[in-house]
Parts: C-alpha cells; sequence; structure tokens
C-alpha cells in the first residue's frame, strides 16, 4: 500500500472531526423528536447521510408522517448516487469493499478525495477512505453522546433542544452557498417552503420546496 502523505491525514482528520462533532446535534435532534437512543443510533449507523437524518427527524418531530420523513430524506440522499458515479472509476473496487464504499460515499469524502488531485490518485483514494471511515467514526460516537445527553436531561423540549435540526441544517447548508445564484435559490426556497406550510401537512413543505431548486435550474442563466 502507497505511504499516506501527512498532509492528506491532516486533511482527511480536520475534515472528518469537524463533520462528525454534528452528530451531538443529530443525537440530540433525534430524541427531542422522539426516537430512543437505540433508535437515534442505529439511524445514524445504518443510513449515515448527515442531511438526511436531519431532515427525517425534521419531519417527524413536527408531526410529519413516516413516508413525508422517509420522502425528505431521500430526495437529499440522491446527491450522493451522483458522488458514486464520480467516484467509482478512482476507486475500482468490488465485493464487500464496494459496499462499504458505497455507504461512506458523502459530501466530505468525496470532497476531500477531489481536492487531493495535485498530489496523485493513491493520495485520492486515501483520502476518501480516511475521511468517511473517520466522519462514520467521529458521527456515531457523537451521535451516542447527543442523545445519552438529551436522554438525561428529561424533557429535550423545554431545553430547546428542538431547535437543534433547523440550527444544525444551517451550519451544514450555509458553507455551500458559495455564491450570489445559490443563495437567491437557498431564499426562494425558504420563503416558498414558509408560504406554503400553512395549507400543506407537515413535511411536504420540505419536499414541495425542491421544485423551486428544479425551476432555477431549468431557467438560463
Amino acid at each position: 500500500m502507497p505511504k499516506v502523505s501527512k498532509n492528506t491525514v491532516r486533511d482527511s482528520l480536520s475534515v472528518s472531526l469537524t463533520v462528525g462533532a454534528y452528530g451531538v446535534a443529530f443525537g440530540a435532534a433525534s430524541v427531542a423528536a422522539g426516537f430512543s437512543v437505540l433508535q437515534s443510533c442505529l439511524f445514524s449507523l445504518l443510513t449515515f447521510t448527515g442531511a438526511s437524518q436531519f431532515a427525517a427527524v425534521g419531519v417527524v418531530g413536527s408531526g410529519g408522517a413516516a413516508i413525508s420523513a422517509v420522502a425528505a430524506a431521500t430526495m437529499l440522499g440522491t446527491r450522493n448516487a451522483l458522488y458514486a458515479m464520480q467516484m467509482a472509476p478512482l476507486l475500482r473496487v468490488r465485493g464487500l469493499r464496494r459496499v462499504a464504499a458505497a455507504h461512506l460515499t458523502i459530501d466530505e469524502s468525496t470532497g476531500v478525495a477531489l481536492s487531493q488531485a495535485p498530489r496523485g490518485t493513491a493520495a485520492m483514494r486515501a483520502g476518501f477512505w480516511l475521511t468517511g471511515s473517520g466522519v462514520y467514526l467521529f458521527w456515531n460516537v457523537f451521535t451516542l453522546l447527543g442523545a445519552v445527553g438529551a436522554k438525561a436531561l428529561g424533557n429535550p423540549a423545554s431545553w430547546g433542544l428542538d431547535a437543534a435540526v433547523p440550527a444544525a441544517f444551517l451550519g451544514l447548508v450555509w458553507p455551500r452557498l458559495e455564491t450570489t445564484f445559490l443563495r437567491v435559490v437557498a431564499a426562494s426556497s425558504m420563503v416558498f417552503a414558509l408560504v406554503i406550510t400553512p395549507w400543506l401537512p407537515a413535511g411536504l413543505p420540505i419536499i414541495a420546496s425542491a421544485l423551486v431548486a428544479v425551476a432555477f435550474g431549468w431557467r438560463p442563466r
């Protein structure tokens, strides 16, 4: 196995720890939405989709139906399929390693892998595996800590932990709004969701707001 440079390890670890720490917010938000500690941990272990997890517990916490929660999470998770198409030719894995690679294909592992391009293919592969594994480890550890901590507080809503979902979601989305166009799309989606909220069941406004992004995507720029 080729030697991994210190810079690649540093990049992977810094991203893994920073992103993984958001698991605390998810664990707390999940318990606040009515999930048990075990259910919260299994959600992170088996699903591991970050923003999609926040969307699902947000819908459930606001009284939405399970189908709405699944739809919202699935809609956000489809981006990972696009990442997979980009990473598959690079990783070239089969069997169980292919299953593991699919589970670890997220924003951060893909981003770090692509950022290692100037250091070569080996560095890109190492960046993917180190970052994906690191985020998975820290995310699940911090999910447990957040869920146990929220459970120990009694009624999470009385401590304001029900606000963890929108706060954490904003923290995840904000760094990605790098251009004026993206900020306009985000703001328009937010306004649209707020306007239609009184007329639609909980969870559906989030799903419906995707129509705004589609409209902007089709509009010539």
